[in-house]
């Protein structure tokens, strides 16, 4: 999930060059930068082979200027280590490629916490070390053995207004009833939160989500499949299927969902309740080369809640360090997930039951609903 999610921020913040909200000039500078530095970094010999330095692994694009001026730099400042930005994408298969090399030349990665439990379970993983990577600066129930969270977004209903007028949806259950919300849905092609949202839209309360009944799931979808206009891998194609009328309703990213409403001129609407929230995370591949310590050092130092404030900027991530929520201006707070007001409406997806079961339950969810 985390590898889309992150190249649809990527989108967003070149968007944000576009509409003058970040100097291109700016952009291009640091553009620049990594691009000319990146064949040095990893030349054998010479000088810069011999530099102290990490390399963090996120998804390419726009992100390594949010990630670089958010992380990389302070910490090069205040820890003497140059942060490399790598753009590669930290796939699961990626990541267990590294560290099946014996050498692996990757240090930190962007992961979705239940691909770093799976590996970590495997021994491809370094521990968290929670002596030095500070719990009390992370919100409870979001630091795992391998993976330590380092921001959220969520999945939320979007809807038409003009469409329902004084009566908008307020629940998973109003998303699947189409009699009294009639017009065409949008989910998510590749499964997360899709089983949630459908075990609540079927009437689980949600503290008994979990275990998912995968099979109720399954079946709430197979029986909805004909009021589904299409099924979308990208946000920038929610986006249009709200924006161009084919769907009157979708279960999007909220990070879409802001800029939906401001393109939509305040048509399309989103709503927290019961949405469906999925955190990102920082984790370490065993054996890296700029050592676990350094490692370990990195991720604390991304906890400070100004450096997550950049992030929240740029990219619309929610910061993971709830003291960064009271530094978001108070007429953007409606747009971060994790706001106290927002994050008590919603559900936080299990990362130990992907863990678990994610690839079984998304080859079903597939043929479902490619049948």
């Amino acid at each position: 999930m985390n590898e889309a999610f992150q190249k649809d921020c990527l989108e967003i913040l070149a968007d944000k060059v576009k509409r003058g909200e970040m100097s291109r000039r700016r952009f291009t500078q640091l553009a620049a930068m990594l691009l000319a530095g990146a064949p040095l970094a990893f030349r054998a010999g010479g000088a810069l082979a011999q530099e102290k330095q990490l390399v963090f692994v996120n998804w390419g694009g726009d992100a390594v200027t949010a990630y670089d001026k958010a992380y990389g730099q302070p910490f090069q400042q205040e820890a003497g280590v140059t942060v490399k930005q790598d753009g590669s994408g930290p796939t699961e298969g990626a990541i267990t490629a590294q560290f099946k090399s014996g050498a692996p030349s990757w240090d930190i990665v962007d992961a979705d916490p239940f691909s770093a439990i799976t590996l970590g379970k495997q021994d491809m993983m370094e521990k968290i070390d929670y002596a030095v990577v500070d719990k009390g600066k992370m919100r409870p129930g979001f630091g795992w053995d391998y993976a330590a969270s380092s921001y959220f977004f969520s999945y939320v209903i979007a809807y038409d207004s003009e469409k329902y007028g004084d009566n908008p949806p307020k629940s998973m259950a109003d998303f699947f009833d189409v009699t009294t919300f009639p017009g065409k849905r949008s989910l998510y092609k590749w499964g997360s939160a899709m089983w949630e949202a459908a075990l609540l839209g079927d009437g689980v309360a949600p503290e008994q989500l979990y275990p998912l009944d995968l099979k109720r799931a399954h079946d709430k979808i197979a029986a909805f499949k004909e009021n589904v206009i299409a099924y979308w891998g990208g946000g920038s194609e929610s986006q249009s299927l709200l924006l161009d009328g084919e769907a009157s309703m979708a279960l999007i990213w909220s990070t879409r969902a802001s800029l939906i409403e401001q393109d939509s001129g305040g048509r399309i609407k989103f709503i927290w309740d019961q949405g469906l929230l999925s955190p990102g995370a920082m984790a370490v591949i065993k054996g890296n080369p700029g050592g676990r310590d350094t490692a370990m050092k990195f991720i604390a130092s991304a906890q400070d809640p100004q450096k997550q404030l950049v992030m929240f900027d740029m990219l619309g991530q929610g910061p993971a360090n709830p003291a960064a929520d009271a530094l978001i201006p108070e007429e953007k707070k409606r747009l971060n997930p994790v706001d106290p007001a927002n994050m008590s409406k919603q559900i936080p997806l299990d990362m130990e039951w992907y863990a678990e079961n994610y690839g079984p339950a998304l080859d079903e969810y597939t043929k479902i609903i490619s049948a």
